[in-house]
């Protein structure tokens, strides 16, 4: 169902919530009658951070405006001609607001159907019935907004009450004049003859008293709403305390968490638009009460009573101020974090946001933020309150930016677009401590004021921790450094300490979050795939999940100590297989076509119990990032299980897995049972089309001599391999045999295929075809060859 159909059924406070996204900035009338239109669009795809997605914007706003345009075109009927001209007059009001920042438009409707989707979700959520439970989420915004009305009205209590106490006291003051006027005249009649005197004076000591006693009682009386006054101000600044810290401590820490695991792959952590509806709502309430308390202490000046109102507004005043000064520190945070895995002289880029910046005005005279790298001892003498002015671990370029305020989403930001780490410096090492396991963070800092420079905060904030490497080969390891930390960093720690064992189910969820997110797909690891992995961990035999459960795995085991037998860590195989199959068997996996994480010995025991010709696909024991392909055959002698060597990145950047497996006519069923090319066919290439100015285009194939027969299209000429000598434990193939020429890769520095590369390897492979089979092939049992169409096609 549409999104607008349903934000139409929201009821009470979501329904006002909703109402209120919308204003002479974007109408909401536009909202409804372009409904489909606004929702059809992709303004996902557009990136905010990057003024060349400008024109986008810009075409985007064009469309919307020929929309409304349309729309008014089309209104017949007498109610049809206002609306025809409403909605002509918001085209032109469209196109004056964001004519020159259509970007602007971008974040605002982006703005609106976040915020709609959320209010939407939220009345689903709580109307569906989940075993007779109250949605909690739904429970706690309900008690925070019941929390912020009990705030409202204390403080317009207070509010009244501080009135009533100024007029009081406003009238105190007459009447302590009107006694020093009766005391003036009393003085005066010492200069008036006795008989005068006598006559006037029982009046004016009659009416001194009498003031004098009200005055008494009225003191007394304006120090007791003095002192009820601030007993409310004690009770408001009580639940404040509270509300701020379940907001600051509970809710944006949650978000910090959550910012922090979707750096390992886990959910998106959420926009901030709710938190900063929150925070406002506390920076104005707090602003209101500092302002009463400070009034407060006016009329105390204007009317010294004694007392211990003195104290108590001290008191007072400094807690508030307390207060805000929380909120402010703890609200200027990084809404989009530095890369952590960080490589110098590569351009990067960071957000910075103050979620109360626009209820305090700080827009008003834009805060400069600077951003600085530290070290992870920086950082701990920085939370120290140690000095470290000045203190830095490297250069970073274009680290200064003046935060923006967007009227539109009412958000104070700083985007820091083109950062460049020019140079680091490392500290001492610990131990076996690598410089891919040493940790920085970027600081960035500001200095503002807010009212009328009453307050003056300087605010910092750290970055998650931050890997530095200067060559694209630390990236394994600095990744699994960053991995470790996010997922086992605890609230509150010290910079940048994190356990040095977990549990395997806790490594488990890290590492499967990792593995979906870089594969890009909803099949993660099953348990089989988990019980594989702790075997290999932890060099076991075990298939029970259960006797893994309590077994922890360390640091070292982790990314450290090689495997046994092996010259790489657990980590290095693990990211191995996630690079390969993100880059290359990505549709493969999702479709469940590789079991990936099978034994040798496992695979010969599953293919061994079915039919000539199943085969199934594991990811290598023994190189990194390699897969290899498991079958069953016939041998002379007896049915035997073969293994193809690994193909690793380089085979797959020439030709693809379904391509290879397709000219391997041997192989028959995915196992357990399921045709090859009813599972692969979707993925192989066409065939070539015919020749043009008569050149005949040859094609690579891939043959595995021992079973070369088997294939129609390469038995002639090819009867020679079939007397080489075999050993079915292991079937070669071409890349460890120096059948063409060696190679870093066949893709460029942009990550593009690179086309020269590719025609070389081509022309090495007919060289050697042309050359005696036996000097070039013997004793090998797979490689590719260039195949010839049949003759008419050229």
């Amino acid at each position: 169902m549409a999104v607008w159909i349903q934000a139409q059924q929201l009821q009470g406070d979501a329904l006002h919530q909703m109402q209120s996204l919308y204003g002479q900035h974007f109408p909401i009338e536009v909202r409804h009658y372009l409904s489909q239109w606004i929702e059809g669009q992709l303004w996902d795809a557009i990136d905010l951070e990057n003024p060349q997605e400008e024109y986008k914007a810009k075409r985007l706003l064009e469309g919307l405006i020929q929309e409304l345009q349309n729309k008014a075109d089309h209104q017949v009927g007498e109610d049809g001609f206002l609306l025809k001209i409403k909605l002509g007059h918001y085209a032109s009001q469209l196109k004056s607001t964001y004519d020159r920042c259509p970007l602007e438009l971008v974040r605002c409707i982006k703005h609106i159907l976040y915020t709609e989707q959320r209010l939407v979700r939220e009345a689903t959520n709580s109307n569906s019935p989940v075993g007779g439970m109250i949605d909690s989420m739904s429970q706690k915004y309900q008690q925070i907004n019941q929390a912020f009305e009990e705030l409202r009205l204390l403080t317009q209590d207070t509010e009244n009450d501080l009135r009533k106490l100024q007029h009081n006291q406003e009238y105190f003051i007459i009447q302590y004049q009107e006694s020093l006027r009766i005391q003036a005249q009393l003085t005066s009649l010492a200069t008036l003859p006795p008989a005068d005197r006598q006559l006037r004076e029982p009046t004016l000591l009659s009416k001194r008293a009498t003031v004098d006693a009200w005055l008494t009682r009225e003191a007394n009386t304006l120090q007791k709403y003095r002192l009820d006054l601030a007993e409310k101000h004690q009770k408001t600044l009580q639940l404040l305390r509270k509300q701020q810290n379940f907001i600051l401590d509970d809710e944006l820490i949650q978000w910090k968490r959550r910012q922090q695991l979707a750096g390992n792959g886990g959910p998106p952590e959420g926009g901030l638009d709710i938190l900063q509806s929150w925070c406002e709502k506390l920076a104005e309430t707090i602003w209101q009460n500092r302002q009463q308390i400070r009034k407060a202490e006016h009329l105390r000046q204007q009317l010294p009573l004694p007392g211990p109102i003195e104290e108590l507004l001290n008191e007072l005043n400094s807690t508030i101020t307390d207060i805000i000064s929380a909120l402010v520190t703890s609200t200027f945070i990084i809404e989009k974090q530095p890369p952590q895995v960080l490589k110098t002289q590569t351009k990067f880029a960071a957000t910075v946001r103050l979620l109360v910046g626009g209820k305090l005005n700080v827009h008003m005279n834009p805060p400069q933020v600077k951003a600085t790298i530290i070290s992870e001892q920086q950082a701990k003498a920085l939370l120290k309150n140690e000095n470290t002015r000045n203190d830095s671990s490297g250069e970073i370029l274009n680290n200064n930016c003046v935060m923006e305020y967007h009227q539109t989403t009412g958000t104070l930001t700083a985007h820091f677009r083109n950062m460049s780490l020019k140079r680091i410096k490392r500290s001492d090492r610990r131990g076996a401590e690598s410089v891919t396991e040493e940790k920085f963070t970027i600081l960035f800092e500001s200095q503002f004021s807010v009212g009328s420079n009453e307050l003056v905060f300087q605010v910092k904030t750290l970055s998650l921790p931050v890997v530095v490497i200067v060559h694209g080969s630390q990236d394994n390891n600095a990744t699994a450094t960053v991995l470790w930390d996010n997922a086992f960093a605890e609230p509150g720690r010290v910079p940048f300490l994190v356990p040095d064992k977990v549990l395997w189910p806790q490594l488990c969820e890290a590492i499967n979050m990792k593995y979906k997110a870089e594969v890009q797909s909803n099949r993660g690891l099953s348990e089989e795939n988990l019980v594989f992995l702790a075997q290999k961990a932890f060099s076991s035999s075990s298939n029970n999940p259960e006797d893994y459960r309590g077994m922890t795995m360390t640091w070292s085991q982790f990314n450290r100590e090689s495997l046994p037998g092996r010259n790489f860590t657990f980590w290095q195989w693990f990211d191995g297989v996630m690079e390969l199959t993100k880059k290359h068997l990505k549709p493969h996996w999702n479709d469940g076509a590789i079991l990936g994480f099978v034994n040798k010995q496992q695979a010969q025991d599953m293919v061994m119990s079915k039919p000539n010709g199943t085969f199934l696909l594991r990811f290598s024991d023994s190189e990194i990032g390699g897969i290899t392909i498991a079958w069953v055959a016939e041998n002379p002698n007896k049915r035997m299980v073969w293994n193809l060597m690994p193909y690793t990145t380089k085979d797959f950047t020439i030709r693809s897995l379904a391509d290879r497996i397709s000219d391997l006519n041997h192989l028959l069923f995915l196992y357990a049972d399921r045709p090859k090319d009813e599972v692969f066919s979707k993925y192989y290439t066409p065939p070539l089309s015919k020749a043009v100015d008569g050149y005949v285009k040859p094609q690579i194939k891939q043959v595995v001599p021992e079973f070369a027969t088997a294939n129609p299209d390469l038995s002639v000429g090819n009867q020679t391999f079939m007397d080489q000598g075999a050993s079915p434990a292991t079937v070669n193939h071409p890349h460890a045999y120096g059948i063409y020429p060696p190679i870093d890769t066949m893709l460029d520095p942009d990550g593009d295929f690179d086309l020269d590369d590719t025609m070389d390897v081509a022309r090495h492979v007919e060289e050697l075809l042309r050359q005696p089979v036996a000097s070039q092939w013997g004793g090998h049992l797979d490689y590719l060859v260039t195949v010839l169409p049949p003759a008419g096609q050229h």
